[in-house]
Parts: C-alpha cells; structure tokens; sequence
C-alpha cells in the first residue's frame, strides 16, 4: 500500500495554506480529503456589500513569506484589478472577492484533493508495538457504502466549524442557521415577517440584508443585549492577533489565558462592526420617524418558543412579557464551534494525550502530544483556543501557523524523500 507523508481532512482555507506551504518548503506527498463536492468557504454568507474583517496582508501565505505567489496581491495582478485596488483605499476586500481568491489560490492543488470525501476514521497501524502509519478511513461520492483507506505518516485536521443552535432546535424548512442563508432564500416568496436571532456579526449583517432584499417584509431582530456590541478593532486590542500573542498565550498560565481570552473576547465573539451598528440603528430610527416600522428590535430579549409554522415566542427578560410572532422564516445566526478531533480520529486518539479538563494536550507546533509508542504525527488547525489562543480558528495567523506545521512535518519525519 502507497504511503502518503501526509494527509490533510479539509480543504479549506487553513489546510490550503498548509499545501502552499509544503509546495513552497519542499517535496512532500500529500493529499487532502474534502466532503463538499468543491472548494467553498462560508459560501451561505456571501451577502453583497459585506466586507473581510481582516487586512487583506493576512492572506493565505504573506505574514509567512511576503514574496510568495500565492499572495492576495499575485492574486489581484493575475485578474487585472490591482491597480483598480489600490485605487479603491482599503484593506478590506468584499468578502466575494476574498472567496475568489481562495478558489484562485487551491486551484492549483486540484490533482492532491479529493472532494466529496469525507473521513469517517483514523486507524493506528501497529508493527511490534510502535505506530509508524495510521490508516485514514474515507467514505467518497457521498455513498455510505463506498470505503476507502489510505495510510500516511502524518495526519493534519482541519475541519473547519460547526454551526451551533440553540438546545432543542432543529434545523427544517423555515428554520435556518444563517450559514444556510443565501441556499435556503430562493424558497423565501413574499414573506411577511421574518425572524433573525443572535447579536454578533452575522446576526448583523443577516437582519441587513432580509431587510434590503425582501422591502415588503418586517424582519425582526431578537438578542439578550440592550444593543449590539461594536467589535474591538482598535490597533492595540489587535495585538492579541499577532504572531508574538501565540507564543506568549502557549506559556501562559491557565489562569491568565483564561483572563487573556476573557479581556478579548470583543475582538471576535458576539460583536459587530460600528459601521454597520450605526446603519441599522439610522433605518430603525427613521422607519420609526415614518410610522412604518419594519426593523423591529427585541432587544433584551429571547426565543422561548419556536412552534410550528413557524409561531416564535419571544420573552423580554426584564419584565417576562411575551410576543408571538407568526413568521415566514427564522434564521439562527448563533456562532459556530470547533469540531472536537478526537470524534475523526477514532481509534487513533485513544493514543493522544489529554489535559486535566479533557482538552486535547497540544504543542507549540500543533502536533497532538500522544503516548509513546506513536511515532506518527497528529496535527490540529482550528480546535486550538484553549492552548494557541484566539487565533486558533481565524484567518490572522494562518499563513504562520501553516508554515510552523509545514516545517514540523518535515523536521520530524524519519524517511527519506524521493529522489
């Protein structure tokens, strides 16, 4: 059976980083395994008009090597719109624009990824007593029945998130997570009201774009806070996303990473851009000048109820009075959480090594600490906050963190390239 020196599960931004990299560090034989049919990042919240959160520097490759020809600006010269860019003053690209060039950048990689392929489980390959292969279980073309395994010497998870909805509400017909919103809108005709909840960022920018689109409709907006929380973008708060922040949170305490998380919590969660806060609140206001009122504001506010139709029962938590609003459609635009690695590694994890509160133990390299007999390398994007920080599922430190990945791999590895 053909050995692979690595093999990556998904194939989306931080493990397409991690084939630039390894493209750029040397010969290694990878493959990756992607369960959507192409590549695709957020595509449910492409909404027009929406913009990065990020500098466009931090790119797949640029904070990893400025010179690469992966970079965003290669990417702007190869479409003829670099000059049209820098014209335009900003460090932010339409989110639209940032989607293509992901597409640009993993185009390159279409002979090393197999898509509609979906890993089910990693099985240790033991020879008296070590593991030096893991057998990598993939389910492809979406049949249940069609099994395939592949074995490498390493293996790099990158799954990506997993939207999150509130206990006892299921996804159906009428009621979305707002990472299904631009797929489930073609069957939304006429609606008279419809029912977004959550106060982050996608909250924000779903409640803006239901308003724009369907101009008929009430859309109403329902979160626990008195208002939106602008995110924390400023120049210093920003530190905590850069490449030093990783080494200082890596050997910090617990109790101040734990503090450190908590201080800066408003850079990324349940938070909103000022400019768009201060837009939503001028239509509120002057739809209220008007007397037509179809931004409605459940603020301090909850669902309690979602009952068939869908009929939404919304509690406002400062004196317990409820509103039942019969709607066309509820959207859930409520985060979204790191897979936990252990569930795709199968077998293979009860070989990895544990923290007290039973995180996965991790190194500076992202290499999964794991009993001794293990000589493969297990390498995690994305389920590392609670040792790596805040960083650990954005964009800010990808290109770095794939490079570091990249360099373990091959520091660590005991066979010899192919000549």
């Amino acid at each position: 059976m053909r050995v692979h020196d690595l093999i990556g599960i998904g194939f989306g931004p931080s493990n397409l980083a991690l084939a630039i990299a390894l493209k750029e560090n040397g010969p290694v034989d990878a493959v990756f395994f992607e369960k959507q049919a192409t590549f695709g990042w957020h595509r449910g919240m492409l909404l027009d008009g929406t913009t990065m959160q990020v500098s466009f520097l931090k790119d797949l490759v640029t904070m990893r090597n400025p010179a690469s020809d992966f970079g965003f600006l290669s990417y702007l010269r190869d479409r003829g719109r670099l000059a049209d860019f820098i014209n335009h003053k900003t460090m932010f690209p339409s989110r639209l624009e940032f989607h293509d060039y992901l597409e640009w950048a993993a185009a390159p990689f279409a002979d090393q990824v197999e898509y509609r392929s979906e890993v089910v489980g990693v099985t240790p390959v033991s020879v008296d007593g070590v593991v030096d292969h893991l057998d990598v279980v993939v389910r492809q073309g979406g049949c249940a029945d069609e099994l395939t395994t592949r074995r490498t010497r390493n293996v790099v998870i990158a799954a990506g998130l997993e939207p999150v909805l509130p206990p006892g509400v299921v996804s159906g017909e009428r009621v979305w997570h707002s990472e299904e919103l631009l797929d489930r809108l073609p069957s939304l005709r006429d609606p008279r009201r419809v029912v977004v909840v959550g106060a982050g960022q996608s909250a924000a920018e779903v409640t803006d774009h239901l308003h724009g689109a369907f101009p008929d409709a009430e859309v109403c907006a329902v979160f626990s806070k008195y208002g939106y929380t602008p995110a924390d973008d400023s120049s210093f708060a920003n530190r905590i996303f850069d490449p030093e922040a990783v080494d200082h949170f890596y050997g910090a305490s617990e109790e101040v990473k734990r503090m450190l998380l908590a201080y800066h919590a408003s850079t990324n969660y349940s938070v909103v851009d000022l400019e768009l806060i201060d837009e939503l609140y001028r239509r509120h206001y002057q739809e209220k000048v008007r007397g037509t009122e179809r931004l409605r504001i459940f603020n301090a506010s909850r669902v309690v109820e979602v009952a068939r139709g869908p009929r939404v029962t919304v509690e406002f938590l400062p004196t317990g009075e409820r509103t039942v609003l019969d709607a066309d459609a509820v959207v859930y635009a409520t985060g979204y959480r790191s897979g936990d690695p252990l569930t795709l590694l199968g077998e293979a994890g009860e070989l990895c090594e544990l923290l007290p509160d039973g995180g996965l133990r991790i190194g500076r390299d992202y290499r999964v600490a794991t009993k001794e007999e293990m000589r493969c390398g297990v390498y995690v994007q994305g389920a590392t906050e609670h040792t790596h920080g805040l960083t650990s599922t954005l964009l800010s430190n990808t290109a770095l963190r794939a490079g570091e990945i990249a360099a373990s791999v091959s520091m660590n590895r005991s066979y010899a390239l192919p000549r």
